[in-house]
């Protein structure tokens, strides 16, 4: 039977996952799998939920498919997420009324007098239901290019950056010039990430679904 988590989103994100850019997110494991003192090479961490340790290799072996989804404490293949964002309670209707609108909305034109952290949000409240379609466990540098695409970084924003790169810099030497990967860094130390740490993650890939 599937199950059904929260998982916190910030508005570019939730844009993101709005406009189907966005197929992808991925979340720093706890704890970091450390060397394996038996599999030179190998990664393992101690697993709550399958109550033992587990190694990456066993996570990437043929026929380990869904190792990484039972292991991992966002869900696994089937599994739901409900994105909690920022919101408040609608302003033209009473609190006992269930209606909400979004912060990352940026055309929302209702005069909000506070807005409510994410991680305050109500199951009703949601407006965003994702089905876990893989998981995977992997550096956070070791990203494709595909992947860091499906992350939702902004592409309009990348192309803009690097045509006023080529008009100043053209035949001038400098480097510098943004790429998918720089994007992808300055999103995710945008978040508080730290990306020299390169740390290990769980990569999530998901599909939209009705609420």
């Amino acid at each position: 039977m599937s199950k059904e988590r929260p998982i916190l989103m910030n508005g570019a994100m939730v844009r993101a996952v709005l406009d189907g850019s966005k197929t992808q997110t991925r979340r720093v494991m706890k704890p970091q799998p450390e060397p394996s003192p038996h599999r030179p090479g190998d990664y393992q961490w101690p697993c709550d939920a399958l109550q033992s340790m587990v190694s990456v290799a066993d996570t990437r072996a043929p026929g380990a498919h869904g190792i990484a989804g039972d292991a991992c404490p966002h869900g696994g293949h089937g599994d739901r997420l409900w994105v909690r964002e920022t919101w408040a309670p609608h302003p033209d209707f009473p609190e006992t009324v269930r209606r909400a609108v979004y912060r990352a909305d940026r055309e929302c034109e209702h005069d909000v007098e506070r807005w409510r952290p994410s991680i305050h949000m109500p199951r009703w409240a949601s407006r965003i239901q994702l089905e876990i379609v893989s998981v995977r466990v992997e550096r956070l540098q070791d990203i494709s290019d595909a992947d860091i695409v499906a992350e939702g970084i902004d592409m309009e924003a990348l192309a803009e950056s690097q045509d006023r790169y080529d008009i100043v810099c053209k035949g001038s030497g400098a480097s510098g010039r943004a790429t998918e990967r720089t994007a992808w860094r300055e999103l995710w130390e945008s978040t508080g990430g730290d990306w020299d740490a390169n740390p290990w993650c769980w990569a999530i890939t998901f599909k939209r679904v009705a609420p």
